[in-house]
Order: C-alpha cells, then sequence, then structure tokens
C-alpha cells in the first residue's frame, strides 16, 4: 500500500514541534532505534519499512514502502530503510528520590540526548526540564538518545516552581563552585546544569545549596559543552558512591 498525500503531509508535520504536538507523535529512524522503541513501553503507531530491512521487526508490524517514499518523509539526507512512528509517553509524576538531574534552557538536540543517554548509563531516572528547553521528541534528540528515551522519565516543568519544593540539596554546576574532586557529593539531590552559553538562570541560582566546579588543567578553554559536563559530575557522583 502506498503513502497517501494526506499520510506524507501529516508524518512530514512531526518534524516541527507544533505539528508532533498536534498528532500526539514523534517519529524515530534507523534499525537499532527503533528496534529499542518497539521493545519499550513507547506504542508504536506506524513502522515504514524498504525492501531488505523487513526482516528486522514481526511482519504485522511492518508497511512496506518504496525508497522515494521514505525519502518524503524521512529527516536523513540518506533514509536509513526504517523510519516509525510513536506515540507520546504518558506523563507520569515526578519521581524525586535519589539522584535527579534539572536542565536549564539547554538548547542543542545533540546535547539534549546525549544527556538523556548519560542519565540512562548512570542510572538517573528522572530528569527536569526548563519548559524552554529543546523538544525531547525532536528528531534529532530521539535519534542521540539511541533508545535511552524510552528509559528515562523526562518531565517539563516550571523549574523555579518545582525546585522551591524539593527538600534534598540543590547543586549547581558553576566556575565558581567546589572543585568537584574534592567535595562530599549527597546521594539525594538535584543537579543543576545550564544553557549552553549563559549557564543558569539568576533565580535558579539564588536556590542553589552548593555550587560546584570541574577544575579546568587547561589554560585556553573557557567552559565545558553542556554533556560533557554532565558526563563528568555523574561520572564522580556514582564514583563516590
Amino acid at each position: 500500500m502506498s503513502l497517501s498525500k494526506n499520510k506524507i503531509k501529516v508524518i512530514q508535520s512531526l518534524q516541527r514541534k507544533k505539528g508532533r504536538i498536534q498528532h500526539g507523535l514523534f517519529l524515530a529512524e534507523g534499525i537499532k532505534v527503533v528496534q529499542e522503541l518497539v521493545a519499550s513501553s513507547f506504542e508504536l503507531h506506524s513502522l515504514y519499512v524498504t525492501e531488505g530491512h523487513e526482516h528486522h521487526f514481526d511482519a504485522e508490524l511492518v508497511q512496506l514502502v518504496t525508497e522515494d517514499e521514505l525519502k518524503k518523509i524521512s529527516t536523513f539526507k540518506t533514509p536509513s530503510g526504517v523510519l516509525a512512528l510513536f506515540r507520546f509517553a504518558r506523563i507520569q509524576d515526578l519521581q524525586l528520590d535519589g539522584l535527579v538531574l534539572a536542565l536549564d534552557t539547554i538548547n542543542d538536540p545533540g546535547n539534549l540526548g546525549t544527556i538523556i543517554r548519560l542519565c540512562d548509563w548512570f542510572g538517573v531516572k528522572q530528569l527536569l526540564c526548563s519548559e524552554n528547553t529543546v523538544d525531547c521528541y525532536n528528531s534529532k534528540v530521539v535519534q542521540s538518545t539511541m533508545g535511552s528515551l524510552s528509559r528515562v522519565q523526562i518531565n517539563y516543568v516550571d523549574l523555579e516552581e518545582v525546585l522551591q519544593k524539593i527538600p534534598t540539596p540543590k547543586l549547581v554546576a558553576d566556575l565558581d563552585g567546589e572543585n568537584l574532586y574534592q567535595a562530599a557529593l549527597p546521594k539525594k539531590g538535584v543537579l543543576i546544569l545550564g544553557n549552553e552559553s549563559n549557564g543558569i538562570g539568576t533565580e535558579l541560582k539564588k536556590l542553589k545549596d552548593r555550587s560546584l566546579t570541574i577544575p579546568r588543567f587547561g589554560i585556553e578553554t573557557e567552559s565545558l559543552n553542556v554533556a560533557t559536563a554532565a558526563a563528568i559530575i555523574l561520572s564522580e557522583f556514582r564514583r563516590n558512591q
């Protein structure tokens, strides 16, 4: 069965946040990413594959399409042969036990996707995002997570309002903070990371209990990529435990 013009239009609209919200769907591409999501709690809506890729999935899930059709709906310059649509995850209550990561105005999809993977790797189950952080269903974010999107609970919230209610320590990553490698790190708390260019907002900084910094050993680099900083800090938290 070929893809109708209307279906193609709907799928193309999912490349924009407005379209994703309107239809409650997001798209994922590539064998590994789609297989991970199909096996997860995400509800599969549609699965499109070109000839030669259908054996990777249960036959009843697959709709065969031509390469030309896939090019019309793919976000890739060179489509991978597999594209799927999934429904948004159900909104869950915040789970604030243990270590929680909070992100303030993270704009880059690749950074967010990498941070979601890091949360999965280091066992951080809850990720809080400011309402102006890039959409976790952005196709570049989905691809960057490599399936970890299904294993990390992501909530978009008013960070200031939520953090005011959290009793556990709130720690911000800041150039003027305590040396990360010498600090006594708590087992429970919220680690707050800020915007790639401007860091954490002033109002959020007022809520901090402590600041942490990754000591610099070189003399030229002014700052670290936020995803790199997240990897270093999360690793140190887990090492201390």
